[in-house]
């Protein structure tokens, strides 16, 4: 029988659990290889990051109602900020929403549209701004690299399970909110709950995207970072809009729902 020779095998799958590592700790090397797939192999890191948002939000559900029936409760980030009548009226809507709906079914749907909606958003204002500056990269190849950039925040949920998990008790002081201006009103709220934002992971996730995007496009170092920090400064800033809204709508009276 005559030697047959045989291609190498590429594979062409979907679910890259194989790129978890190399992408974290090897990244150039990975999203070189990613960028010449025509394929969507966003589904693995999206997977985790749900599962991880997940868990977080239920950990820290379960965590919340043990504090409300001993008769303590957690407070968000900035509470120190809020004036004496906003402290009052989040008193008095925390105990009308003390139930299993608002404890565990709400946050743990919030924190799974979160990822998929922030990837989106993320991947397609990239696209955008990279097209602007010239680049030539598909929309396909930009969401690929965005869903996996956004691994750093799925080890960041794990070590916040661990930590609530061993410790009983919900996190406090996330980030670099305890560096936050003192005073109280809207502002301070608005800057406390953006530093909570910033930490290793966030940092991390910046420098995964950058990698990520000068592998896969012909646009300068320059105008491939110019577009990178942006967009993610322009997200970064929009993180504190839900508290900046919490905090002006903290005189609304709340009346407990039916479930």
């Amino acid at each position: 029988m005559d030697d047959v020779t045989l291609a190498p095998f590429q594979t062409t799958a979907r679910w890259r659990f194989d790129w978890i590592l190399p992408v974290l700790f090897r990244p150039r090397r990975t999203f070189a290889q990613m960028a010449t797939l025509d394929t969507a192999v966003s589904q693995t890191p999206l997977l985790i990051l749900a599962a991880t948002a997940l868990v977080h939000a239920l950990v820290e559900g379960g965590l919340k109602a043990s504090a409300a029936a001993s008769g303590q409760m957690q407070y968000p980030p900035g509470w120190e900020y809020y004036t004496p009548e906003q402290q009052a009226q989040f008193m008095q809507a925390m105990t009308a929403t003390s139930g299993p709906v608002f404890t565990y079914l709400l946050p743990g749907v919030t924190a799974v549209l979160g990822v998929y909606l922030g990837w989106i958003v993320l991947g397609w204002l990239l696209h955008l701004m990279l097209t602007l500056l010239g680049g030539r990269a598909s929309s396909r190849q930009v969401l690929n690299v965005t869903a996996w950039a956004l691994l750093p925040f799925a080890i960041r949920d794990v070590v916040r399970i661990v930590a609530m998990w061993s410790s009983g008790t919900q996190l406090t002081n996330l980030g670099l909110s305890g560096f936050a201006p003192t005073g109280e009103g809207v502002w301070f709220v608005f800057a406390a709950a953006l530093l909570t934002a910033v930490d290793l992971y966030f940092f991390w996730h910046i420098w995964l995207l950058g990698v990520g995007v000068r592998a896969g496009d012909q646009l300068s170092k320059v105008k491939t970072w110019t577009a990178v920090l942006f967009v993610t400064l322009l997200l970064f800033l929009l993180r504190g809009v839900p508290a900046l809204i919490a905090a002006q709508f903290s005189d609304l009276t709340v009346i407990r729902p039916f479930f």
